[in-house]
């Protein structure tokens, strides 16, 4: 199956080509549809190409986008859309509400699973930080949501006088000998005792030892050198678009 796979975040627009279980041609465009849409009619162009896509699969925290990227695929690329929910997830939820569960953490769960097994504790390092714990049974049990590193950095700039707007990206230093440097390292310091405490809190809690993998535009810059054994897989949250958007078109034939 052929799918254009699309993950609407609060940062930027994931866009990608799901093809014979894996994905590709991913771009990223900051703004999304809302703001940059040639950039995004651009990126769709690079996975389409001369090929036949099967359907839109897709993926959203940003509810205002939705009826425009659904008028998009059905008005202008004349193809299904599939808008990717909990109906279409293969795992058990052991969730009391879980039409409340964000699509992008269900497709985290289930392409984790996928690829690693379980029990796995898939982390999403984007603008928020996201936990899900999927035990050994194969049931989704829930997880953890926590501000992730551009609401730290934003809220330091916002609520204080004299401090900076700190630069996400680069080296962390040893030591802060300036004020970016300072914050620089007390935020991926900072960050990573907040991951390596939710690792452990969920582990005892639900006394399971977890494969940890990771996904986010911040995954690789956080967890460099902080020997925590996460696999990170840039692409997950998009091979998890596909996988359910496969689910839903088999539930429709």
């Amino acid at each position: 199956m052929n799918l254009l796979v699309i993950d609407v975040g609060n940062t930027s627009t994931a866009v990608g080509r799901w093809f014979d279980g894996r994905v590709s041609l991913v771009s990223h465009i900051d703004g999304g549809f809302l703001k940059e849409p040639d950039l995004v009619r651009k990126a769709v162009d690079k996975v389409i190409g001369k090929k036949k896509v099967d359907a839109l699969a897709y993926l959203s925290v940003v509810p205002q986008a939705d009826k425009a990227w659904k008028r998009f695929a059905e008005k202008e690329l004349k193809i299904p859309f599939l808008q990717i929910n909990w109906k279409a997830f293969p795992l058990k939820l052991d969730y009391p509400k879980p039409e409340t569960i964000g699509a992008d953490r269900l497709a985290d769960a289930a392409a984790a699973v996928n690829l690693y097994g379980s029990p796995v504790l898939v982390c999403d390092f984007g603008t928020a930080f996201t936990a899900a714990a999927v035990t050994a049974d194969g049931v989704w049990r829930g997880g953890i949501i926590a501000p992730g590193f551009p609401l730290m950095r934003d809220y330091f700039f916002e609520r204080t006088a004299k401090l900076p707007r700190m630069k996400l990206g680069g080296k962390c230093p040893r030591i802060g000998r300036s004020t970016e440097e300072a914050m620089r390292l007390g935020a991926i310091v900072g960050f990573r005792g907040m991951v390596r405490e939710i690792v452990s809190e969920l582990s005892k809690n639900l006394k399971t030892e977890f494969k940890l993998v990771a996904t986010g535009g911040f995954a690789s810059w956080v967890l460099k050198d902080s020997k925590l054994p996460f696999i990170i897989n840039p692409t997950l949250t998009l091979y998890g678009a596909g996988l359910l958007g496969c689910e839903m078109m088999k539930k429709e034939k």
